[in-house]
């Protein structure tokens, strides 16, 4: 057992030691290797990684929400207007994505 996932999905239950560490067992009631910290704090900086680099499309989703899309589109298909499209624009030049 090398990885955190591995841990996470073979874990039943843990228990603390009296030195403070974490033991970590299977359903059989088998002690699982813990990964080294360095191993977890990479984990935790990697999906940080990722919750940051999609800050841009939680923004934009928000934004979207925000809009009612449906009428959006039907007052354009009746009006001959871009009304949508144009707020679609708006928000991702206001929410770009990072290159």
């Amino acid at each position: 057992m090398n990885t955190l996932v591995d841990l996470v999905s073979l874990a039943v239950s843990v228990e603390e030691l009296p030195d403070g560490t974490l033991l970590y067992k299977d359903g059989d009631g088998n002690n699982l290797e813990a990964p080294a910290a360095s191993v977890v704090q990479d984990f935790r900086n990697q999906k940080q990684a990722e919750y940051d680099d999609n800050a841009y499309a939680r923004s934009r989703k928000t934004a979207y929400n925000a809009l009612n899309q449906l009428e959006l589109i039907s007052d354009d298909a009746i009006n001959g207007t871009t009304t949508h499209a144009d707020a679609i624009l708006a928000i991702k030049a206001e929410f770009p994505k990072p290159v």
